[in-house]
């Protein structure tokens, strides 16, 4: 007879769990076809998340003693609302434990925890080819922005516009 798995829980994630939340986010873009983009290192991910200044948090989703999945979020501000915002930049449930709620209850959690800091929106990103988390999005609630379009500098073109800035 097989045991059933402990109950659902999201917690914080902890300093010494540093690869397991590389892992993750490995499985996560390979999922998304972006795994040649992954640079990060464990010593990365524990100083972001766990040094003297954190970049961000982490909530780990365990089903028992299971690791099932992760959210990487961090605080961005809102000129117009005047009120932090909670930006969630990874979300990621693995894909045996997909269809259960996980997803939604991860969401709700960080929903709650943006109300609870006096955030005035909560946001993320996706990927525009993923229709099925579009829809699940959208029966959330959320509203996709169309009107808006993410602009990233990195590498060379980030260093060469930093240059501008020294002389």
């Amino acid at each position: 007879m097989l045991s059933q798995p402990g109950p659902f829980h999201i917690r914080p994630a902890r300093p010494h769990e540093s690869a397991l939340i590389l892992d993750l986010i490995r499985e996560l873009a390979e999922y998304e076809k972006l795994a040649h983009e992954v640079v990060a290192t464990e010593q990365d991910i524990r100083s972001a998340l766990f040094g003297k200044q954190p970049s961000a948090e982490c909530l780990i989703a365990e089903l028992g003693d299971t690791s099932i999945g992760f959210a990487l979020f961090f605080h961005n501000f809102s000129t117009f609302a005047g009120k932090p915002g909670l930006y969630l930049e990874d979300l990621f449930i693995k894909p045996e434990f997909r269809g259960r709620g996980y997803g939604r209850k991860m969401l709700a959690h960080l929903a709650n925890l943006a109300v609870q800091r006096g955030c005035g929106r909560f946001e993320w990103a996706v990927l525009d080819w993923n229709a099925p988390a579009i829809r699940f999005y959208e029966s959330l609630g959320a509203k996709i922005m169309q009107e808006w379009n993410i602009n990233r500098l990195t590498g060379d073109a980030l260093k060469k516009l930093a240059t501008e800035a020294q002389g």
